[in-house]
């Protein structure tokens, strides 16, 4: 993996471990030699992961829509700023320039992200990992919804193991590092979803 896609939220959370966990994450990828791609803001777990890869000699490059610059205080010191006009242009182009996505906790914004995410990699649109890392449990109620809809039988078992997860950054790199992408059939039908 060359270029990682980091989908976080914009505030930090109460608890500081949330915001060391995103500034450890990027000082590792910068470690790791991995380019950092994310949504170009200097404030919350976006601004605390860009930072982490910054001080630790990573290149990051941010995507911002002009609308959200002032809203998410753009991060005036990053590697590249694309400056995009709406947010699924904001994806696309993230999408384009990654190999793989981690999600930090986040809000609405960053479960929309990795949905999508997720349901393109169900169509086969691409093989990119996506892995939740999981500080302080914070997907656990995710994982158990993910494992009903499967139970339930409105999503395949192998769509299921798509949604990698770990509290620990090496082995949720490490998984993803690992991944096998799921065959994704013609049709889909009650036998493969």
């Amino acid at each position: 993996m060359n270029s990682i896609v980091i989908f976080c939220g914009s505030g930090e959370g109460y608890d500081s471990t949330y915001r060391d966990t995103a500034y450890a994450l990027g000082g590792l990828l910068a470690g790791r030699n991995i380019r950092l791609i994310y949504g170009g803001a200097k404030v919350g777990l976006m601004g605390a992961v860009a930072e982490g890869a910054l001080d630790g000699g990573g290149e990051v490059i941010g995507v911002i829509p002009h609308f959200l610059e002032t809203k998410e205080i753009a991060h005036d010191g990053l590697s590249q700023m694309i400056r995009v006009n709406t947010m699924h242009e904001r994806k696309m182009k993230m999408h384009e320039l990654c190999d793989a996505a981690i999600i930090l906790p986040g809000g609405f914004g960053t479960m929309e992200e990795m949905f999508e995410m997720l349901t393109w990699a169900q169509l086969g649109l691409h093989q990119k990992p996506v892995g939740l890392l999981n500080i302080n449990g914070y997907y656990d109620g995710l994982k158990v919804i993910v494992n009903n809809m499967v139970q339930e039988g409105f999503l395949g078992e192998s769509f299921g193991n798509m949604l990698l997860s770990s509290e620990s950054i090496e082995e949720l790199l490490d998984q993803m590092a690992e991944y096998q992408a799921p065959e994704t059939p013609k049709y889909i039908t009650k036998q493969t979803t």
